[in-house]
């Protein structure tokens, strides 16, 4: 003779076990209580005692047994998490796998910076976007120079400006810090006079026009016999033993050659800024990027910003 289970049917199926049963046992389970699995699944504590409740009621079976340290799982209990486990890992695959396949950002971005950028702190932000975004393909132009963004030589620039221009758009990154440097087995940093020593400043190509009047209004452009039109050139003059330079702390912080002499200078401040051409607003490929860098140089506010030279010293 047939036995007939009774099942009782709801909407979407005629299961017992409904699919966010296993998501109400498997929390319960893996807290130990129904505070902990409330806080999990972010709802109060009277929802999972119902949802329990009417759990059991429906299956006709206990799944944990009640005491003052917790619930603790019945064998029924156990048998409903691990399948929830189960369920749990083939669900986080599916997603890894499905969700956003078909927005997952592809093509190319042309990308315009200058060298010190590129070489004290976007190379390895970009490798580590090429990990997440493995659809788009990046094109780097390392200049000095601005690229018309408007003519399409590039997508975008990330470029250091204190005031970028007003037909772009973006976003500001972080500030750069400034600051003197000077070799270190060259300076007698408990007694040094900068205007004694001789300077390596920014040449006329280098368009760093707030830089060479602060050296002017220091005097310091008096000391300065050697010049050079990229940062990354000063860097290694400096490096050599050429002279001191005002450099930026991101880029001579990791030299350890290197020693600070100045506090950041505040005048000499600027901003990094992500800029792009107002059509290309809201194309996936752009838009990842500036929010993936975004993301990434925010984390180095402290360190781009500069230290105090005394902090260093100590």
């Amino acid at each position: 003779m047939a036995h007939h289970k009774t099942q009782i049917k709801r909407q979407g199926g005629p299961y017992q076990i409904h699919w966010d049963d296993f998501e109400t046992v498997l929390a319960i389970a893996e807290s130990g209580s129904l505070s902990g699995a409330a806080r999990r699944m972010q709802v109060n504590h009277a929802t999972v005692f119902r949802r329990l409740g009417e759990i059991e009621k429906r299956l006709g079976v206990m799944l944990f047994e009640r005491s003052r340290s917790g619930y603790f799982p019945t064998p029924s209990g156990e048998e409903l998490a691990e399948t929830a486990r189960q369920m749990e890992s083939f669900v986080l695959q599916a997603e890894r796998r499905i969700v956003g396949r078909d927005l997952q950002p592809t093509g190319a971005v042309w990308v315009t910076t200058t060298d010190s950028m590129m070489a004290g702190l976007l190379a390895p932000l970009f490798g580590e976007f090429r990990q997440h975004y493995p659809g788009v393909t990046l094109d780097i132009a390392v200049s000095n120079q601005l690229f018309n963004l408007t003519k399409r030589e590039a997508d975008v620039a990330i470029r250091p400006s204190n005031a970028p221009p007003e037909h772009l758009i973006g976003r500001k990154l972080a500030d750069i810090g400034m600051a003197v440097y000077g070799q270190n087995r060259q300076i007698d940093t408990d007694a040094f006079d900068l205007h004694q020593l001789p300077w390596v400043g920014p040449g006329s190509r280098l368009f760093d026009e707030p830089m060479r009047l602060w050296m002017a209004e220091q005097g310091y452009d008096k000391q300065c016999a050697f010049r050079v039109d990229t940062l990354i050139g000063m860097l290694s003059s400096v490096k050599a033993g050429v002279g001191v330079s005002v450099l930026p702390c991101y880029l001579a912080d990791g030299e350890p050659e290197l020693v600070q002499l100045s506090d950041p200078i505040p005048q000499l401040s600027y901003g990094l800024w992500f800029l792009m051409h107002p059509d290309l607003r809201g194309v996936s490929r752009i838009q990842s990027l500036m929010d993936f860098m975004t993301g990434a140089v925010r984390e180095q506010t402290a360190r781009l910003a500069g230290y105090p030279a005394i902090k260093k010293q100590r």
